[in-house]
């Protein structure tokens, strides 16, 4: 157990080790696996630089691992004075901070001002130049050299043919090409052009050699440059995503892609897909709605697949086959188009409503399926016509059809009667009623409607996780990666009109507000008329035993008299 002091901070809703010290650096070996964020990332397809992360990537299979990110703090630790310089992320180091000897002599031939830059090393190894050896000359012309070599196979057949035709094995075909020289002359002819080819081959090797010696003397300054540069960013993203919560907007975390612009919207959590297999099983378990979009730049022909998260506005406009745009972090931009989408919630609001858009569209599937079904029966209608007039029994078997379905319609009435009963009985048992309670009685009809699209979304958005989409990207995830609701908000950016006068653009919270308005309105004024009506059928009954008392007095008398015998016998 490391006796090291490690601080700790809330980072995305999770407790995680904050690297802010060289001391930290330092003692990263002594860390403890389960408290690492990331346990191995994949090295390609981040916005690090590849050079630096195949630098950490010691067994080059193309994959970073908890170890390799370990050794790196290691040698960068021993190779600099103050680690602490790490956390300026800069690609210029001061020669005095440099420890390892053989680094710091190579820096001093390209210092300045005490200092030295990555810019000067590469400027350096690029002006790297090898005196190249005068090269042998060739034995015949380029063309001719060319021509045997293409020729040489055909040639080599035919030699061989001659040979066994003179044994009387064989016979030449007459379109077999012939080379024009002898077989002596062609042997001597490829001798020539091989010992030449394998000259130059030696004397270009050699210089490659040379080149390379050159260029390695810098290699290990050029590392330390790029480490220097990147490491602390790499920890910032492998320990702790620290670069993903960050609130500055120009911190960008090393697997964002870019941004995608759809809808309105502008998605800034759009990731690279390296293995759709794996998002289709893992990404669901994220809790986000998500769309994958295929992205292509026309005049680069360059081709990428990335999965957007939307975390804020309406999903009404979002299809398969909707088109956008897709900036990478360098504002180079492609057409995107979605082309699958995985659905969750992506706001209370818009689980409110979802009931009610849902219901929408059932109404308006089944007016379009009744009205298909009316077209279709006129039109079966005018040709049973034509069919009874060519057969008399197609009439009959009609009419049997239209029987069998009364008895569906009468079902329906039926069902539709006890729901009207059924309303009328909850009416009478309000209609004494205040006004503000039938106000509170809607307001709970919304909710319990509503109420458990809401809750069930409530949950989805407090569980909504980065790491499945991660983990399918080839990331070993070692902790949650929680979004909240305040944090979707700023992961999707929404359009925000100037104030104006102008209709076509109004607020959708007004819309909102002048539709639940109106829905309170058409409420309450259900219920005037309803208690209009009963009121009416109440005044009705009094009339028509006002009138009966009127023509039969000893009726009205003998109804009086019971009132008062039962009044007494209370």
């Amino acid at each position: 157990m490391s006796k090291y002091k490690w601080s700790f901070a809330n980072v995305g809703g999770v407790t995680r080790v904050r690297i802010k010290s060289a001391e930290d650096v330092r003692h990263l070996g002594e860390l403890d696996k389960k408290m690492w964020t990331v346990l191995s990332c994949p090295v390609n397809g981040l916005e690090i630089s590849s050079d630096s992360l195949r630098l950490m990537d010691q067994d080059g299979d193309g994959q970073l691992r908890l170890k390799e990110v370990v050794a790196t703090a290691d040698w960068l630790c021993a190779t600099l004075r103050d680690p602490q310089s790490l956390f300026e992320q800069s690609d210029v180091i001061k020669i005095e901070n440099i420890a390892d000897e053989g680094i710091r002599v190579i820096s001093d031939k390209l210092q300045k001002d005490g200092k030295v830059a990555l810019a000067d090393v590469q400027a350096a190894i690029d002006a790297i130049a090898i005196e190249t050896p005068e090269m042998p000359a060739a034995p015949f012309e380029a063309d001719v050299i060319a021509a045997y070599k293409a020729k040489s196979p055909e040639y080599a057949a035919y030699f061989e043919q001659e040979k066994l035709q003179k044994l009387g094995l064989a016979s030449i075909p007459e379109d077999a090409p012939k080379p024009g020289m002898t077989e002596k002359k062609f042997i001597e002819m490829g001798d020539q052009i091989s010992k030449w080819e394998s000259e130059v081959e030696s004397i270009k090797s050699k210089v490659e050699s040379e080149m390379a010696a050159a260029k390695a003397e810098f290699e290990p300054l050029r590392k330390l440059l790029l480490l220097h540069r990147d490491f602390y960013r790499l920890l910032r993203n492998f320990v702790t995503l620290e670069d993903f919560y960050d609130n500055d907007e120009k911190t960008v975390a090393s697997f964002l892609a870019g941004t995608l612009i759809l809808d309105q919207r502008a998605c800034k959590l759009c990731i690279r897909v390296n293995d759709l297999a794996k998002h289709d099983s893992q990404a669901p378990l994220s809790g986000m709605y998500l769309l994958y979009c295929n992205c292509e730049n026309k005049k680069t022909g360059k081709k990428l697949q990335i999965v957007a998260a939307m975390t804020q506005g309406e999903i009404k406009n979002l299809s398969v086959g909707k088109n956008g745009i897709f900036y990478d972090n360098n504002g180079l931009d492609y057409d995107a188009t979605v082309f699958k989408i995985i659905e969750n919630p992506i706001s209370l609001r818009q689980a409110f409503w979802n009931p009610y858009r849902k219901m929408a569209k059932w109404v308006e599937d089944k007016i379009n399926k009744s009205a298909a079904e009316k077209d279709a029966k006129t039109f079966d209608d005018m040709t049973a016509k034509v069919a009874t007039a060519a057969d008399p029994n197609a009439e009959k078997k009609s009419a049997f059809d239209i029987a069998k379905f009364a008895g569906i319609f009468a079902a329906i009435g039926m069902a539709l009667g006890m729901i009207g009963t059924a309303l009328v009985k909850v009416g009478e048992g309000m209609k004494d009623l205040p006004w503000w309670q039938y106000l509170i009685i809607f307001v709970c009809i919304l909710l319990i409607i509503s109420g458990p699209s809401m809750i069930m979304a409530w949950m989805k958005l407090r569980r909504r996780n980065l790491a499945p989409v991660l983990n399918a990207n080839g990331w070993a995830i070692n902790a949650d990666s929680i979004i909240s609701v305040p944090f979707g908000l700023k992961l999707t950016e929404q359009v925000r009109f100037p104030f104006t006068k102008n209709p076509a653009k109004k607020n959708p919270a007004g819309k909102i507000f002048l539709v639940i308005l109106l829905l309170i309105i058409l409420g309450l004024g259900g219920f005037g008329i309803y208690k209009y009506i009963t009121k009416e059928e109440v005044t009705a009954e009094e009339v028509m035993e006002a009138t009966e008392a009127e023509a039969n007095p000893a009726v009205s008398l003998e109804n009086a008299e019971v009132s008062e015998i039962e009044e007494g016998a209370e």
